[in-house]
């Protein structure tokens, strides 16, 4: 009898583990959602993306064309939200939840803050939605981002991926 209850356990354990390998082995998802957060000037900011990877690809200019709107991610829009009025280079934008655009190019990027924050990526984008467009420094980095990023800095965000990178400035 002790045998047969040893075998059952060893039997789940086996199944159990055999779960839990084939979970892991699903990996990480291709384009996992990623929140990046922090404040400038007392004003919290939230950013809620989906990170894809750039797995061996060329990104700017090939996957993500020059010169057209972007979703700044993957899946659902990007949002960014701002808990009160700022100016972003300089430019007001109230306070509120916005879906975030990116027009890229080699030199200057132009960044589009959308006031339809629930959008599937850029498919139903319109123009007359936005509440501000700003023009930003872009350029090359000179290390790899495998999974695109943004970041809260000390004086407003940045995005980066694979050897790109725009920012721009919130007050």
């Amino acid at each position: 009898m002790k045998q047969s209850i040893f075998k059952k356990i060893g039997l789940v354990a086996l199944l159990l583990t055999t779960v839990s390998l084939f979970a892991n082995a699903q990996g990480e998802k291709p384009s996992p959602a990623k929140t990046a957060e922090g404040e400038i000037n007392g004003a919290k900011i939230t950013i809620n993306y989906s990170s894809p990877a750039v797995k061996g690809r060329t990104v700017w200019g090939d996957l993500v064309p020059m010169g057209e709107v972007w979703r700044a991610g993957a899946n659902d829009a990007t949002t960014i939200e701002f808990s009160k009025d700022v100016k972003i280079q300089g430019k007001e934008l109230p306070a509120g939840k916005y879906s975030f655009f990116v027009i890229p190019g080699e030199m200057e990027s132009t960044f589009i803050f959308n006031k339809v924050a629930k959008q599937w990526g850029a498919y139903t984008y319109d123009q007359a939605e936005d509440a501000l467009r700003v023009t930003v420094p872009s350029g090359q980095t000179s290390s790899l981002e495998e999974r695109l990023v943004y970041e809260i800095t000390k004086t407003g965000f940045e995005i980066r991926w694979e050897y790109g990178r725009a920012s721009a400035s919130v007050e």
